[in-house]
């Protein structure tokens, strides 16, 4: 699959990119993408829910009467689940959602993502940025013109580059990363995927599970 090379104008340059086809040739698996963006998804989860059992909950431990003899029901003390204030009945616990996944099923997931987002012609190629000054306003131009009517785009980078990053971080339609860090939820939710030039070159620099890992 090959991909014009666009300046920031969005103008073709001449170049273009050759996108291997182990990766963006493959057939997508469409459970593996549902795994691996159910577990992201699940380990944003903070799990910090909490209630009182009758051992926590503040009330005197006193019986409230004597076992036989009064005619009514049996009574231990007032923090009793049956009585209002009394502790909670199996209630939630802090506990963790995340859950493990094999990486070759992550792998396949985000390889997955990325055949979807090349088939729809999702993907766009632009010149490696040198920004000297971090400024929003230009940055945002720039992904208005590459990303055209969609609403949600992802900026990926071959490495960190602090300007690149200073200038895209107030904006909320778009996510900045490192390409060794994106993710299938990411591919996902991003209407539009940017590779920088050398971003896309790394594609063909190592094997389909390490240029997708």
């Amino acid at each position: 699959m090959t991909v014009d090379v666009l300046n920031t104008k969005g103008e073709k340059t001449g170049r273009s990119v050759e996108l291997p086809e182990d990766i963006f040739g493959t057939e997508p698996n469409d459970h593996c993408i549902y795994l691996a963006v159910k577990q992201y998804l699940a380990a944003q989860r903070q799990g910090t829910h909490k209630t009182k059992t009758r051992a926590e909950a503040q009330g005197s431990s006193k019986k409230l009467h004597k076992q036989k003899g009064t005619g009514g029901s049996r009574k231990g003390n007032l923090r009793n689940p049956l009585y209002k204030g009394g502790g909670t009945i199996n209630g939630p616990l802090p506990h963790g959602y995340n859950f493990k996944l094999n990486r070759k099923v992550k792998d396949l997931a985000k390889i997955s993502a990325l055949v979807y987002k090349a088939r729809e012609n999702k993907i766009v190629v632009v010149e490696d940025l040198n920004i000297e000054t971090p400024k929003t306003k230009d940055f945002a131009a720039m992904l208005n013109v590459l990303r055209g009517e969609n609403r949600r785009s992802m900026v990926v980078l071959p490495e960190y580059d602090s300007n690149v990053y200073l200038s895209a971080r107030n904006l909320s339609s778009n996510k900045t990363v490192v390409i060794s860090d994106i993710n299938t939820y990411d591919i996902t939710k991003a209407n539009v995927l940017i590779f920088t030039e050398s971003a896309a070159k790394m594609f063909n620099e190592k094997p389909a599970e390490e240029a997708a890992a």
